[in-house]
């Protein structure tokens, strides 16, 4: 009797072994965006605004402009004080002007006649004081005279050299300190004025408008939200038992309602811990219920086939 019971149970085993679902094809997940916030370090009003929800632009494109007159007026006075410094450093290299040259040289050949005046008195002062017809006073007056014209022709000869000389080191060195001083001004002034208009870094999408024209925008403060195209990621979960078999750059397709053909991948991060539940998933029994907010716009170029929060199935393998 028992292998006739053991048949029936047999053909049980079959039928619920043929009824039993198949493995499913891929991993469940979602695509995800790694959005680019465009802001300005510097404050200001948003004066003109080139892009608009939705628009698809390209890298270097205008994005935002805001208001600059407080940076223009600063780099004017930077651009003003740097030529200041300029000329200050250049009058100190060059020198007395050639008028106030020609009036030192005057003056010296004013000293040095007068030094040949006061040394031939000193010689017939010798003289007559040799010959006693004049006291021993004259000649010592005399001699002073000379001492003094001389000294006048050696003051006169050190002002001319200083003259055609220029400043001294320390002053040169100290107006260049302040020239520099002044370009680094000019420096940032610029920065200031060249951060008030922003380009757009990268290729993408406009996916948000933050602020509009008119609106205070503090430092910091994101204007747009850009979307760049090689931002976009597939995520989802596997059992522990294929992780170790998976490595980074490995191919896989992604697959989603309404993409068309498969969507060709790579691996690109693995995560080192596990965790215990997934924070979302989606699956075949819930993916009909749910609903994303499309914004069209007719473009003759190329459309977006993953956006962000649409669910995917992953099929390792290319």
């Amino acid at each position: 009797m028992r292998p006739l019971l053991l048949l029936p149970m047999a053909g049980l085993a079959a039928l619920v072994a043929g009824c039993a679902k198949p493995p499913p094809e891929g991993y469940a997940g979602y695509a995800e965006g790694d959005y680019v916030r465009l802001s300005s370090p510097v404050a200001g009003t948003l004066a003109k605004l080139h892009l608009q929800r939705g628009d698809r632009v390209e890298a270097a494109a205008p994005a935002f402009v805001l208001e600059q007159d407080s940076e223009r007026a600063a780099r004017e006075e930077a651009e003003s004080r740097l030529r200041a410094a300029r000329e200050q450093l250049a009058n100190l290299r060059t020198g007395k002007r050639p008028d106030e040259l020609a009036a030192v040289r005057a003056q010296l050949a004013q000293a040095q006649a007068a030094l040949g005046l006061s040394t031939a008195e000193l010689a017939r002062v010798g003289k007559l004081v040799a010959e006693q017809f004049n006291s021993p006073a004259t000649l010592d007056r005399a001699r002073a005279d000379v001492a003094r014209d001389q000294a006048r022709v050696n003051e006169l000869q050190a002002q001319l050299r200083v003259a055609m000389q220029g400043a001294r080191p320390a002053e040169i060195g100290a107006a260049e300190q302040e020239a520099k001083a002044a370009q680094a001004q000019l420096a940032q002034a610029e920065w200031r004025v060249a951060q008030k208009t922003q380009r757009v870094p990268a290729a993408g999408d406009v996916v948000d408008v933050l602020y509009r024209e008119g609106e205070y925008v503090p430092p910091g403060g994101p204007v747009l939200t850009l979307l760049p195209p090689g931002n976009l990621k597939a995520r989802f979960f596997v059992p522990q038992a294929v992780v170790g078999t998976l490595a980074v750059g490995q191919a896989v397709t992604l697959q989603c309602d309404g993409c068309g053909g498969p969507i060709p991948a790579r691996l690109s991060f693995i995560a080192r811990e596990a965790e215990f539940t997934s924070p979302l998933i989606y699956s075949r029994a819930n993916r009909s219920a749910l609903v994303f907010l499309v914004e069209a716009r007719p473009e003759p170029a190329q459309a977006r086939r993953l956006h962000p929060g649409q669910p995917l199935e992953v099929r390792l393998g290319a």
